[in-house]
Protein backbone atom coordinates (compact mmCIF):
# COMPACT_ATOMS: atom_id res chain seq x y z
CA UNK A 1 0.00 0.00 0.00
CA UNK A 2 3.10 2.02 0.58
CA UNK A 3 3.85 2.45 -3.14
CA UNK A 4 0.26 3.62 -3.93
CA UNK A 5 0.23 6.44 -0.93
CA UNK A 6 2.96 8.08 -2.45
CA UNK A 7 1.66 7.87 -6.00
CA UNK A 8 -0.83 9.41 -4.29
CA UNK A 9 1.01 12.07 -2.86
CA UNK A 10 3.18 12.77 -5.57
CA UNK A 11 -0.38 13.13 -7.98
CA UNK A 12 -1.03 15.30 -5.39
CA UNK A 13 1.92 17.61 -5.56
CA UNK A 14 1.56 17.50 -9.34
CA UNK A 15 -0.48 20.24 -9.96
CA UNK A 16 1.16 22.16 -7.72
CA UNK A 17 4.87 21.80 -9.03
CA UNK A 18 3.04 22.13 -12.56
CA UNK A 19 2.31 26.08 -11.39
CA UNK A 20 5.85 26.72 -11.65
CA UNK A 21 6.31 27.50 -15.39
CA UNK A 22 2.30 29.35 -15.16
CA UNK A 23 4.07 31.79 -13.06
CA UNK A 24 7.65 32.29 -14.75
CA UNK A 25 5.32 33.23 -17.80
CA UNK A 26 2.97 35.38 -16.10
CA UNK A 27 6.11 37.48 -14.79
CA UNK A 28 7.29 37.55 -18.29
CA UNK A 29 4.08 39.39 -19.18
CA UNK A 30 5.07 42.49 -16.80
CA UNK A 31 4.96 40.49 -13.33
CA UNK A 32 3.13 38.19 -11.78
CA UNK A 33 -0.63 39.90 -11.47
CA UNK A 34 -1.78 38.85 -8.22
CA UNK A 35 -4.88 41.12 -7.81
CA UNK A 36 -6.06 39.41 -11.03
CA UNK A 37 -4.05 36.13 -12.24
CA UNK A 38 -6.77 34.37 -13.84
CA UNK A 39 -7.43 37.31 -16.23
CA UNK A 40 -3.09 37.20 -16.96
CA UNK A 41 -3.65 33.57 -17.54
CA UNK A 42 -6.45 34.08 -19.86
CA UNK A 43 -3.85 36.01 -21.91
CA UNK A 44 -0.66 33.83 -21.73
CA UNK A 45 0.52 32.60 -25.22
CA UNK A 46 2.70 29.84 -26.71
CA UNK A 47 4.46 28.28 -23.85
CA UNK A 48 2.37 29.82 -21.22
CA UNK A 49 -0.60 28.90 -21.92
CA UNK A 50 0.29 25.81 -22.68
CA UNK A 51 1.70 25.38 -19.37
CA UNK A 52 -1.61 26.69 -17.40
CA UNK A 53 -3.26 23.78 -19.88
CA UNK A 54 -0.78 21.42 -18.48
CA UNK A 55 -1.47 22.99 -14.75
CA UNK A 56 -5.51 22.57 -14.70
CA UNK A 57 -5.00 19.18 -16.11
CA UNK A 58 -3.45 18.06 -13.27
CA UNK A 59 -6.29 18.82 -11.40
CA UNK A 60 -8.64 16.82 -13.76
CA UNK A 61 -6.23 13.93 -13.76
CA UNK A 62 -5.77 13.85 -10.05
CA UNK A 63 -9.53 13.55 -9.61
CA UNK A 64 -9.92 10.30 -11.46
CA UNK A 65 -6.67 8.44 -9.67
CA UNK A 66 -7.33 9.83 -6.67
CA UNK A 67 -10.77 7.99 -6.69
CA UNK A 68 -9.30 5.08 -8.53
CA UNK A 69 -6.46 5.05 -5.68
CA UNK A 70 -8.84 5.52 -2.88
CA UNK A 71 -11.14 2.83 -4.03
CA UNK A 72 -8.75 -0.18 -3.88
CA UNK A 73 -7.40 1.32 -0.52
CA UNK A 74 -10.97 1.30 1.28
CA UNK A 75 -11.52 -2.34 -0.59
CA UNK A 76 -8.42 -3.58 0.88
CA UNK A 77 -7.62 -4.61 -2.99
CA UNK A 78 -3.92 -3.16 -3.17
CA UNK A 79 -1.78 -5.72 -5.34
CA UNK A 80 1.06 -5.70 -7.58
CA UNK A 81 -1.29 -4.92 -10.86
CA UNK A 82 -2.71 -1.89 -8.18
CA UNK A 83 0.93 -0.71 -7.34
CA UNK A 84 2.08 -0.68 -11.36
CA UNK A 85 -0.48 1.05 -12.56
CA UNK A 86 0.01 3.55 -9.72
CA UNK A 87 3.29 3.69 -11.15
CA UNK A 88 2.38 4.04 -14.63
CA UNK A 89 0.26 6.89 -13.87
CA UNK A 90 2.83 8.82 -12.23
CA UNK A 91 5.32 8.67 -15.02
CA UNK A 92 3.08 9.35 -17.65
CA UNK A 93 1.58 12.45 -16.10
CA UNK A 94 4.84 13.93 -15.28
CA UNK A 95 5.83 12.65 -18.87
CA UNK A 96 2.15 14.56 -19.93
CA UNK A 97 3.42 17.90 -18.63
CA UNK A 98 6.35 18.31 -20.11
CA UNK A 99 5.12 17.07 -23.25
CA UNK A 100 2.62 19.84 -22.81
CA UNK A 101 5.63 22.20 -22.20
CA UNK A 102 7.84 21.06 -25.29
CA UNK A 103 4.67 21.41 -27.95
CA UNK A 104 4.94 17.46 -28.08
CA UNK A 105 1.29 17.10 -29.27
CA UNK A 106 1.30 13.29 -30.30
CA UNK A 107 3.45 12.22 -27.26
CA UNK A 108 1.37 14.54 -25.24
CA UNK A 109 -1.77 12.59 -26.28
CA UNK A 110 -0.76 9.08 -26.11
CA UNK A 111 1.03 9.84 -22.47
CA UNK A 112 -2.90 11.09 -21.55
CA UNK A 113 -3.89 8.03 -23.01
CA UNK A 114 -1.68 5.91 -20.82
CA UNK A 115 -2.80 7.54 -18.06
CA UNK A 116 -6.68 7.37 -18.41
CA UNK A 117 -5.59 3.51 -18.93
CA UNK A 118 -3.78 2.90 -15.71
CA UNK A 119 -6.79 5.06 -13.58
CA UNK A 120 -8.77 2.12 -14.80
CA UNK A 121 -6.76 -0.69 -14.16
CA UNK A 122 -6.08 0.89 -10.82
CA UNK A 123 -9.92 0.95 -10.31
CA UNK A 124 -10.87 -2.11 -11.79
CA UNK A 125 -8.57 -4.15 -8.73
CA UNK A 126 -11.33 -3.22 -6.30
CA UNK A 127 -13.90 -5.93 -7.83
Amino acid sequence: MTTLLVCLLISMLLPYLAKGPVAVAMAKMGGYDNHHPRSQQARLEGFGARALAGHQNAFESLLIFGLAALVVIATDKVNGTAEVAAVVHVIARVGYHLAYLYDKDKLRSSLWFVSMISCFTLFAQAF
